[in-house]
């Protein structure tokens, strides 16, 4: 028998965009949301995207912390919440640039 390998893709660690982590951030608290920095062992298009623009991850809480799983559910004020945190940072990145 003879086994053989190909990588088609490669999913490396990425650092994301402090100062979009940072807006994100700020803008949570500017909205009164509860918030946390976290690590993400996930693979997502943002890994991809940070090689060439600033990328970060606005994540919204999944009932029972569960995620990537057909069981996962977010309730939809933390989807609401979630999607006022990237349309403030991204209208406050439109009048800065």
């Amino acid at each position: 028998m003879k086994i053989e390998t190909e990588r088609l893709v490669r999913f490396e660690p990425v650092v994301f965009d402090p100062s979009l982590a940072d807006e994100i951030e700020a803008s949570a608290l500017r909205f009164g949301f509860t918030y946390r920095r976290m690590t993400s062992g996930a693979g997502h298009d943002a890994q991809m995207i940070s090689r060439i623009a600033p990328a970060a991850m606005i994540f919204v809480p999944s009932h029972e912390g569960i995620s990537h799983n057909p069981r996962e559910h977010t309730e939809e004020q933390q989807l609401v919440q979630g999607a006022q945190v990237l349309l403030d940072v991204v209208q406050r990145r439109l009048e800065v640039g």
